[in-house]
Order: C-alpha cells, then structure tokens, then sequence
C-alpha cells in the first residue's frame, strides 16, 4: 500500500511542485513592480492606431500577472476592431467591482510592467467572420456580475478568454499552461476539448486531463497543468507555461 502512494506523491513532486518551486525561485530573483500604482500599464506600441488599419483585426493577448501572483500565472484578454473602426475595442476580467471590463487598459498595453504575448492576431475577412462570435461570447459569459469573480479555481480572466475562445474553436488556438483558470467549469465535463479536436475530463477546473491535437496532453491539478504540447514539441509546466520549441503564435504584432 506504501508503494503507491510512494509513487503517486513522486510524481506530484516532479510534475507540478518541483517545477513551480523552481520558477518562483527564478522569478524572486527578478526585479518587479512592488504595487499596482507602481506598475507600468501603457502601451507597448504594438498595435497601431485603430484608424491606421483598416482591416478588421481579432487578437488574444496574456500577459504575466504581478507580485506573487506571477509566480503561477498569467492574465489574458481580448482585443478586436471591425474593417474601417476609428477605435480598438479590449475585453478583460477583473476581481474588483464589475468583473468584465470595457477599454481600461491599453489594447497592447503592459500588464503588471510585463511586456504580452500575443497568442492568436487575425486580420481581414477571417476576423470580420470573427468578431460576431466573439462579441456574442462577450455578451453572454455568465460571471459578469459583481462578486462572480473568483481568482482560483476560477472564473477568472482566463475563464473569460476560454469561453471566447470557445465560441470559435476554428482558430484552434489554446491558452497557455499557466493560465490558471482556463479550465473552470461550474460542472463536472467530459466531451470534447474547445478547439474540438481532442477529449478531455475537468472536475470543476481542479482535477483534470486533456488530449488533443490542439490543446497536446494536459494534466491538471488543483489548477496547476502538466503536460506535453505535440503540435509544437515542448513541455507544459507549472509556473513556466511552456519550455521547448516555439509554438508558432505571433510574439509582436507591429503596424504594417
């Protein structure tokens, strides 16, 4: 009887304790903004002004979050303009006052002083056929009263971004490893992955495992996913997100 449970707290240690302990020993070495106030949350000039693009234009952006936070994991949102709009539109989710909230940031702005990885930047006709999806995903997320935010196990900004992510598995994108949150469900599932091309089995977004061609071999525990990514080899770890190859998302997305 020892054994086992010799070898399943062995494999807990390697898989998801041993990784984030030694991220947050990285990530303790490195300088950061010690407040909210004292962060730097302009933008990084990725994007330009809305009226210098005239294509339609659809992205997802993450970003590490701050303080001790950042240790486990990273903030996503949306940002989107139709063909022709004088203005960006950004989505994001907040754990005070209303959660969802409209163009408080930047669209490419730093979050927590961190420069965003942008995972998912569609422009034209594919984004035009987009954005409807996305604005109805928007409209009906179910956690966008005061108090529905929970920072773990969810629902939190990463919850939102899976949900619109979701709504459009034919851009067959995914969040990455450490976005805490993805996973939330308010029920048990079993079905399908959200790009649909895999299975997978969530316990409320606390116990879990995924197979598929987009979302690779996922693990979850308590939050925290280990795993492999097989469309673009790496390691899927706690706190790092992702070692190994690049995955072929855009890491800029510069005026043209």
């Amino acid at each position: 009887m020892r054994r086992p449970i010799k070898k399943i707290v062995l494999t807990l240690l390697a898989l998801f304790l041993i990784p984030l302990a030694l991220h947050g020993a990285l990530y303790a070495t490195q300088t950061r903004a010690a407040s909210y106030d004292r962060a730097d949350w302009s933008s990084t000039g990725m994007l330009p002004p809305a009226s210098a693009d005239r294509e339609a234009r659809l992205l997802i952006l993450t970003g590490r979050t701050g303080r001790w936070r950042g240790i486990f994991a990273v903030h996503s949102w949306v940002v989107f303009k139709p063909e022709n709009a004088a203005n960006w539109s950004r989505y994001d989710v907040v754990g005070w006052g209303q959660p969802v909230r409209t163009n408080g940031w930047a669209p490419d702005g730093h979050w927590f002083g961190n420069v965003p990885r942008v995972l998912l930047d569609v422009r034209g006709a594919e984004a035009s056929a987009l954005i409807p999806k996305v604005e109805a995903a928007i409209a009906a997320y179910q956690y966008s009263q005061t108090g529905d935010y929970r920072i773990w196990p969810g629902p939190n900004s990463n919850t939102f971004v899976a949900s619109v992510l979701r709504a459009m598995p034919e851009v067959e994108t995914t969040l990455p490893a450490n976005a805490i949150g993805k996973d939330f469900r308010p029920v048990p599932y079993a079905g399908l992955t959200d790009s649909r091309t895999g299975i997978e089995a969530s316990l409320f977004g606390l116990l879990g495992v995924k197979l598929g061609w987009v979302e690779g071999v996922e693990v979850n525990f308590l939050g925290l996913v280990a795993g492999l990514d097989l469309r673009h080899p790496a390691l899927k770890l706690p706190g790092f997100g992702r070692v190994g190859m690049d995955d072929g998302s855009a890491i800029a997305a510069p005026a043209r």
